[in-house]
């Protein structure tokens, strides 16, 4: 797949696109991409994903508590692993906030891209006139020969897949919809940092992570992970909470401890894989009571 943070020069042959945040590649995303692939091949063009960055709230309202359910490398990731051919990164500005769905299409997708069709989803809007419905889109792109196609909302127990279900899903200790929803396993990467090392005085030693900025962190919890560091998996229980039992610092922390693990990994970047919620994090009377809890967490995650 070919990366592009720029629209200038760009040969592109019959480009079919789709344009959207795309928030966590779920599966009614992964539909949308699907049929632009499909599309592709047809006119025997190529699949191109355009999404804007930074997020326009950032830009324009410079709103820091935004949470996403994977950074732009991560999203790229997924993107390449389904099969697109090309995606444009474009930067995002107040000058850009400006163009109307129309301008956009004219503009951008008309006279730098030239391309040939133009699929987006059931509720997708784009420019500042964002109250423009899809046959708005259909009128502006009829003008310059650009095919647009929409497609329905993809449901999974009678609700349409959308990433706000799924932060939603991870807030409220529903990993198993989440993951429905995602098409995959919820992940977060991080980097290796010091701890207060308690945990290796009982013996459960743990990794802290300290996530990507704005990432979106599952509820508290006692979760079984797979960890993946250097390319290898490993099986871990990960708690994320305050540590009652060993501190009054209400601070969130992410903690794992890897099994049949002891290497030195302090400031690697590890990838966390969230595979079940297992149990809320309490405080226990003591220490003592805290790691037979945690062997019971042990027992419980590797009979999964």
């Amino acid at each position: 797949m070919k990366i592009h943070r720029s629209i200038e020069k760009l040969n592109i042959k019959n480009p079919v696109l789709t344009v959207g945040t795309f928030d966590g590649v779920h599966s009614g995303h992964q539909k949308i991409l699907t049929k632009l692939i499909e599309c592709a091949k047809e006119s025997n063009g190529e699949s191109v994903v355009f999404t804007l960055f930074p997020h326009p709230r950032k830009v324009l309202f410079q709103d820091d508590n935004l949470q996403f359910l994977n950074t732009i490398e991560e999203k790229t990731q997924l993107l390449e692993k389904i099969g697109i051919d090309r995606f444009i990164i474009y930067p995002f500005t107040k000058e850009f906030a400006n163009l109307t769905s129309c301008n956009f299409i004219q503009e951008i997708l008309h006279n730098n891209l030239n391309i040939k069709k133009l699929i987006v989803g059931y509720d997708h809007h784009f420019g500042n006139d964002k109250q423009g419905d899809f046959q708005i889109l259909k009128n502006c792109s009829k003008r310059f020969n650009i095919g647009i196609e929409k497609l329905e909302a993809l449901k999974k127990s009678k609700q349409n897949v959308s990433s706000t279900k799924i932060r939603n899903f991870l807030q409220e200790k529903e990993l198993e919809k989440a993951n429905s929803f995602l098409g995959y396993e919820y992940f977060i990467s991080g980097k290796v940092v010091s701890g207060n090392k308690i945990g290796r005085t009982i013996g459960f030693p743990t990794a802290n992570i300290l996530p990507d900025s704005n990432r979106l962190i599952p509820a508290s919890g006692v979760y079984a992970v797979e960890i993946i560091i250097s390319k290898k998996k490993y099986l871990g229980m990960l708690n994320i909470g305050s540590r009652p039992t060993v501190t009054t610092n209400n601070d969130k922390i992410i903690e794992v401890h890897i099994l049949n693990f002891d290497d030195d990994i302090y400031q690697k970047r590890i990838k966390i894989i969230f595979k079940k919620y297992i149990r809320e994090e309490k405080k226990f009377l003591d220490i003592n009571a805290l790691k037979q809890q945690l062997i019971k967490d042990k027992i419980t995650i590797l009979s999964l």
